[in-house]
This record gives structure tokens, sequence and C-alpha cells, in this order.
């Protein structure tokens, strides 16, 4: 039985080179592709993959949220993330929030081969080029901040503060989350007020510090 594989990456010719490796490979097979993470939850959804390959800098919902999102419903959905990304706090928030496996993008595609059977055997994959930065948090003991006041959003508030720092009007982020304008404008009034900000400039700026948005 196949391996049922689906690709969650913003760019196409990322997607296309990656269903084209994979299907070249015996046992493995890509059912589906998400451009963004909200699609990337609903096609996890409705498909039941083995694996879904996740990138992390997508407009809407990114792949960190998305991660969270899928993992939450079920654990035998198994989330590999395939990202540019090398500071630790993307490799710690991608394991918080589910990963099996991270790996860079500029491996090559034996690497990435491995990390499927690996995770389909229930291990855990992470790249030897980003093993150290791991390591080193390890050995150096590095505390998490937890006066973050990130923290202090919920998923659903961690993804309109992404949408409104990407210049979605309340109108288009409603619509895109099948709620009222009012639930929108409430929680953008929670938002501002958990982090202490007092315009959306302010908020775009914390957003993009905290890697929310890209």
């Amino acid at each position: 039985m196949s391996i049922r594989i689906i690709l969650a990456d913003d760019h196409k010719i990322i997607r296309d080179g990656l269903r084209s490796l994979i299907e070249n490979q015996m046992g493995m097979e890509v059912i589906a592709e998400a451009k963004d993470g909200r699609t990337a939850v609903a096609l996890t959804r409705r498909h039941q993959p083995d694996i879904v390959i996740m990138d992390i800098s997508m407009p809407g919902l990114n792949g960190i949220e998305a991660t969270r999102q899928i993992t939450s419903e079920s654990l035998s959905f198994k989330v590999i993330a395939l990202s540019m990304h090398t500071d630790r706090r993307f490799v710690q928030d991608m394991f918080k929030a589910g990963v099996s496996g991270y790996l860079l993008k500029d491996c090559a595609f034996e690497e990435l081969n491995r990390a499927i059977i690996s995770v389909m055997s229930g291990q855990t994959y992470l790249s030897p080029m980003i093993a150290s930065v791991v390591i080193d948090d390890y050995v150096l003991q590095v505390p998490e901040n937890k006066d973050k006041k990130f923290h202090l959003l919920s998923g659903r508030e961690r993804e309109v503060t992404q949408m409104i720092a990407e210049g979605n009007t309340t109108k288009q982020i409603a619509l895109a989350l099948h709620v009222s304008v009012k639930t929108i404008e409430t929680h953008r009034r929670n938002i501002m007020g958990k982090l202490n900000l007092h315009s959306i400039a302010e908020l775009t700026k914390y957003a993009l510090k905290e890697g929310l948005t890209f």
C-alpha cells in the first residue's frame, strides 16, 4: 500500500518538483496539493493522508499554525517541515506544533525520502544540517521566554493576526474564516489588548518579528 502524501507550499514550482520526485519512488503517491496552510488543513481532513510535507512561510495560515491544527485533530497525521528557515525559533515552534521531521529546502531528495520512511516507521527525523541548532540549545539550556505576549494569543487570534498583517480587510478575513465581521472585530480588539498595541502598523511589525507572517 502506497504512502499517501499531501504537499503544502505556496510555490507551484516547488510542488511540481516534489510531486515528480516522489511519484518516481515505489510505494509513494501525492494525493493533493495546497498553496496555503488553510487549504492544507482542509485537504488533510478530506483525504486523511499518511504524511503532509509542510512549508512554514505561507499566506493566510502559516505552516506552524496549520501543523498545530492538523496534529491536534489526529496523531495519525504525520507532518514533515520542509523549510528554508534554520532559525532556532522556527525549528522549535514546528516541533512544538507537532511535526515529526524538519528538513531544509536545499537538501537532496534522498534525504526527504529517508525522512518519509523514518517518520512512517514512528521515528522523528531532524536534518543533520540543523541538528547543531537543537544540540546547541540543549547544551546551553537556552530558556524559553515565557513572558512573550505571543503566547497569550489563541490559535484563531494568531490566524487573524497573520491575515491582518498581510493586508486583508475585516470583511475579507470574515469571509475566509466563515464568521461574521463583528466576530473579526472582536478578535482584533482582543489581540490589540493582549499585545498592548494601538495600530495596524504596530500589529504588522509585531507579526513580522514573531514569524506569524513573512
